[in-house]
């Protein structure tokens, strides 16, 4: 139940963030500064910088609040913002309403894993997190249709529905959803053992010393590298794919949109849940399984990164976007466990954190850099120009990654949390 939940808030979180970029020529009618390509890069990048920029804090904020709570107020506010997106008549307030959204939908992730790895445990565990990723690949399919129903309706009656739906969904998260913590909250057991400025000094003192860690290691500085690389084409397909499908291939923006999310969408879920069960398998004969994995998905991203830049057919683009989602899916299942052969538990979330910020600052950034391009109807040597930049991660995570176990544990934290 918790996990059919949350599968309609995950689709609704990437629903809601995706089919604006489909709607550009619908809103640029009313909204003129729209019409230019660097405009609207500005737009989807607001959200990536502002939802980069809470990454690392959204897994504190996890830790120490109720999370049923948060889903439901993130989740609210987002959903307001999209109903709000209906009545904007000018670039700025698109602009803005689009990094408030960032603020609200990056507190949902943290806290919607967390919960479900509080209710599963063991075997289960994985499936159910599978599960949860099917919603936000069904989400960013959806929202591939978003030019359709503006088409149908308007764009104005598109934003005003999709809102409702989401802050209608949130009383029903509110009857039905509930809180479980395995252990207290990491607010609450500071506050038994410290007293207010104790706890302050000691919170900060465990930040220093996890970031000294975490950069003083270099597996971390490869993993993050090879995940801000991913993270560039894995952008730029959800913000600009359609746009580029529309030009190259010469089509509408409603045939383009769902082309260009619904092929990666459903290939990605077909490579997730191939690439768990392969790493899985692999990483008991070889310790780099899930590493070799990971690598096949980024190699097989390259050539379709070179054929959404370079192909003009309908069939070169649908072959592209299910070969891109199909590798994308591959990586996708295996970030977290490669980064557990690494990273003892007490660093992880900090980590994860580190690699979701970087991840979307180079993802904003190749977001203005697309529209850039874009205006000089070059945007399909964009997309060729990121294949060499997952081609150096796949070089660099088969050379220096070396792991030595499954799951890395400090034995000091373990010891300390078993005497607590």
């Amino acid at each position: 139940m918790v996990v059919g939940l949350l599968w309609v808030v995950a689709l609704l979180n990437y629903m809601d963030r995706q089919m604006l970029s489909t709607m550009r020529a619908s809103m640029a009618a009313d909204i003129t500064d729209l019409e230019s390509t660097i405009m609207f890069g500005k737009v989807m990048a607001a959200f990536m910088w502002i939802y980069g920029f809470c990454s690392p804090i959204s897994g504190i904020v996890a830790d120490r609040v109720n999370r049923k709570w948060l889903i439901v107020v993130s989740l609210i506010v987002w959903s307001t913002v999209t109903l709000l997106l209906g009545y904007a008549t000018t670039f700025e307030q698109v602009y803005w309403l689009r990094a408030v959204m960032g603020v609200s939908e990056a507190l949902y992730i943290p806290a919607a894993l967390s919960l479900i790895a509080d209710y599963f445990t063991g075997k289960q565990l994985s499936l159910a997190i599978g599960i949860h990723m099917t919603g936000l690949y069904m989400g960013q399919a959806v929202g591939g249709f978003g030019a359709f129903v503006a088409e149908q309706l308007s764009w104005q009656q598109t934003f005003h529905w999709f809102g409702i739906i989401g802050i209608v969904y949130a009383f029903i998260l509110v009857a039905f959803l509930f809180e479980k913590r395995t252990n207290e909250p990491a607010s609450d057991l500071a506050k038994e053992q410290l007293p207010l400025k104790g706890t302050i000094i000691q919170g900060l003192k465990g930040i220093r010393s996890s970031l000294g860690i975490l950069l003083g290691n270099i597996a971390f500085w490869t993993i993050l590298f090879f995940f801000s690389s991913c993270s560039i084409p894995g952008w730029s397909t959800k913000n600009w794919l359609p746009e580029l499908f529309a030009s190259s291939l010469d089509i509408s923006m409603v045939a383009a949109g769902p082309i260009a999310t619904i092929t990666i969408a459903v290939s990605s879920f077909i490579g997730v849940m191939i690439g768990g069960p392969m790493a899985d398998n692999w990483s008991r004969r070889n310790l780099k399984g899930r590493i070799y994995t990971s690598a096949i998905g980024l190699a097989m991203m390259i050539p379709a990164l070179i054929l959404m830049g370079f192909g003009a057919s309908i069939i070169a683009a649908v072959g592209a976007g299910l070969l891109f989602g199909l590798g994308y899916g591959l990586f996708d299942a295996n970030n977290m466990p490669i980064l557990c052969q690494f990273v003892s538990a007490r660093n992880r979330g900090t980590a994860y954190g580190l690699m979701n910020m970087c991840g979307l600052f180079i993802g904003a950034f190749a977001t203005d850099f697309l529209g850039s391009l874009a205006a000089d109807g070059r945007m399909g040597l964009g997309f060729a120009m990121m294949a060499g930049a997952l081609l150096l991660a796949v070089i660099l995570q088969l050379c220096i990654l070396r792991p030595t176990t499954l799951n890395k544990e400090d034995a000091a934290s373990k010891a300390e949390f078993e005497l607590q």
